[in-house]
C-alpha cells in the first residue's frame, strides 16, 4: 500500500473529458514524483491545456481521479491578472491570499525575474513578457510543492527564458515537482520525463539530457 509520505503530490488515473461529443482525453494516466520535471507536448488542441486544467482542479473530469498532496501552483497560458493594479499590489492580495507571513520569497523571484523595477507599474501599462512574468511568480510565491506550469514563458525574451530554466531546475533540486506544457523542440532536453499527449492519451519517453 502506497502511503502519504510516498505518494506523488501529483497522480492522475484514468482521466477521460469531452466537449460536445469529441473525447480529447481517453483515460489519462500520469505521476509527477517529487524532484521530476516533467514535460507535456503535443500538437495544438490535443488537449494540454485541459489536462493541466484538470490536475489544479479547476476543470472536473467526465471520469477518472485526480489525487494532489501539497500546496499547488498554477501559471495558466493567459495571465489573469487586474489592468488597474501594480505589480505591488498584486503581490500583497496575494499575500493575504496564500495568507504569507512575508514577501521575501516574492521579493527573491522579482531579482530572478528581473521583476525588481516594476513594482509600482499598473500592470495593464506592461508588456505581455513582462505580464506573464508576473503571472509566474505568483504561481511560485508561496513555495508550493507541486507547480503546474502552462507555456509559462510566453513572450519572454532569451535571457528571461534562461532564467526561468535555471530556476526550474534548482526547484526540481529542491524536491518540487514540476509539469511544464511547452511546445519549444530546443527545451525538451530540461525535462527529466516527456509526456507526448497523442489522440487523447500520454506516451512517454527519457528526455536526452
Amino acid at each position: 500500500m502506497t502511503t502519504t509520505r510516498h505518494r506523488p503530490p501529483l497522480r492522475i488515473r484514468g482521466v477521460c473529458k469531452g466537449y460536445g461529443g469529441r473525447q480529447v482525453l481517453r483515460g489519462v494516466d500520469l505521476d509527477v514524483p517529487a524532484g521530476t520535471l516533467v514535460g507535456v507536448v503535443g500538437e495544438n488542441g490535443a488537449g494540454k491545456s485541459t489536462l493541466l486544467r484538470i490536475a489544479v482542479g479547476q476543470l472536473a473530469p467526465d471520469s477518472g481521479t485526480v489525487t494532489r498532496t501539497g500546496a499547488v501552483g498554477y501559471c495558466p497560458q493567459r495571465a489573469v491578472l487586474n489592468d488597474g493594479f501594480t505589480v505591488g499590489q498584486h503581490l500583497r492580495l496575494f499575500q493575504m491570499a496564500y495568507r504569507l507571513p512575508t514577501l521575501e520569497r516574492a521579493g527573491e523571484l522579482m531579482e530572478v525575474l528581473a521583476l525588481t523595477g516594476c513594482r509600482r507599474q499598473p500592470v495593464g501599462e506592461l508588456s505581455g513578457g513582462t505580464q506573464q512574468k508576473l503571472n509566474l511568480l505568483i504561481a511560485l510565491m508561496h513555495d508550493p510543492q507541486l507547480l503546474v506550469l502552462d507555456e509559462p514563458y510566453q513572450g519572454f525574451d532569451w535571457d528571461t527564458h534562461q532564467r526561468f530554466w535555471t530556476l526550474a531546475a534548482g526547484l526540481r533540486d529542491r524536491g518540487r515537482s514540476i509539469i511544464v506544457v511547452s511546445h519549444l523542440l530546443h527545451d525538451l532536453h530540461h525535462f527529466d520525463v516527456i509526456a507526448q499527449l497523442r489522440q487523447g492519451r500520454l506516451h512517454f519517453e527519457e528526455a536526452d539530457r
